[in-house]
């Protein structure tokens, strides 16, 4: 291990985040281990050993928490002392998509029993982990096992979809800052549960020790994201739509596209978690820009990128919040982190990115569901 700085476990990894975390961890000197039900959808895995399975599986979990060494040897076994925990866990694995899937209420139970599930599996069995290496002979086998020299820190990707209701009713001036938190009132099931996971990190911080930190995240979007098939969130799905158009046509828009939104580049969204993992702070704080426009200026912002005159033809759908914007006062102090990317410069390489997948010819025929104000961060 001595030519890593690090070992890494990151549950999620198949995804949008998740992949862009793995690809950042290595670059940095980190051994890692990416944890999915999948690969990641449009590139091949930077870890250094990629576990496809099912995190609401306990025994699964058990086992991917434990670290053997740098050979990627998941599958085999070997003696106890030889087992260690990983230095840090990025646990961004969900039940997840934008507002066609969330917000309709068709999915609410299961998307909240399986992000539950993998969060309080993660948890219980990372206790357990740790208590096996404080050092006390219990007269079993695992009782050689050392005292370490460091704990397990756990990151979790919580969501400003925890914020309450009636504090974003006004578009022009929502309220989301971290202390507006409570009285806690969730437009959605989705919201609830990352308000819950986000007790559950912190109740296993204070009563078992556990170090972890959470990050509220707003609305991350860039290449490698998911633009078609009903999950992607609504810069990939305008991007998308665009792009099909032709000069001068209309796309569908749900609601009256005055409810307004920020979005947060990833590779943004990546440093500044980074940079809380390297901190002291436990948050939870927001990750997002404070750059808001309504979906009207996303899809203008889109047009203008594609050189396109595109008209607006809004239509029924689910919506969210009538608006969200994130509140950097507390990162600025704690972190001395702030976004830079203009929300024009990540559309931009999203769309450039999203036409070169549709040259690739990997998308399926043009779906004419909707552009949606996906919107869950």
């Amino acid at each position: 291990m001595s030519q890593y700085k690090k070992t890494a476990l990151v549950l999620g990894a198949g995804g949008f985040i998740g992949s862009h975390m793995v690809k950042r961890l290595k670059s940095e000197g980190y051994w890692v281990r990416g944890v999915d039900l999948h690969y990641p959808e449009f590139s091949g895995t930077h870890a250094h050993e990629f576990i496809t399975g099912d995190l609401r599986d306990v025994d699964f979990v058990k086992r991917v928490l434990e670290f053997k060494g740098d050979q990627g040897n998941f599958y085999n076994s070997v003696p106890y002392q030889y087992i260690t925990p990983f230095h840090e866990i990025y646990q961004f694995a969900a039940d997840m998509g934008g507002a066609g899937f969330v917000f309709t209420g068709e999915n609410d139970a299961e998307i909240m029993h399986n992000s539950c599930t993998i969060n309080l599996n993660v948890l219980e069995e990372q206790r357990k982990l740790n208590e096996t290496f404080d050092g006390v002979d219990k007269g079993w086998t695992e009782a050689k096992r050392p005292k370490l020299d460091y704990q397990t820190k756990i990151f979790y990707s919580g969501s400003a979809c925890m914020y309450p209701e009636y504090n974003q009713v006004d578009p022009d001036d929502p309220n989301c800052r971290e202390d507006s938190a409570y009285p806690a009132a969730p437009d959605s099931e989705y919201g609830w549960e990352k308000l819950f996971s986000e007790r559950l990190y912190l109740a296993y911080n204070r009563n078992h020790g556990i170090p972890v930190c959470i990050a509220r995240y707003h609305n991350i979007f860039g290449p490698e994201g998911t633009w078609f098939g009903g999950r992607e969130k609504a810069p990939a799905a305008i991007c998308r739509k665009v792009a099909y158009a032709g000069d001068g046509d209309a796309i569908e828009v749900w609601g009256d596209g005055k409810q307004t939104r920020s979005f947060l580049f990833i590779d943004e969204c990546i440093e500044a978690t980074r940079r809380l993992m390297d901190s002291d702070f436990i948050g939870p704080v927001n990750i997002g820009s404070e750059e808001m426009v309504t979906i009207n200026q996303l899809v203008d912002t889109a047009a203008k990128v594609a050189g396109k005159t595109i008209e607006k033809n809004h239509i029924d759908g689910p919506l969210g919040v009538r608006g969200r914007n994130s509140n950097n006062d507390l990162i600025r102090k704690e972190l001395d982190w702030d976004y830079e990317m203009t929300l024009e410069e990540g559309i931009r390489k999203t769309y450039n990115w999203i036409m070169g997948e549709i040259a690739k010819d990997v998308a399926p025929t043009l779906m004419d569901e909707g552009c949606s104000t996906q919107v869950v961060a």
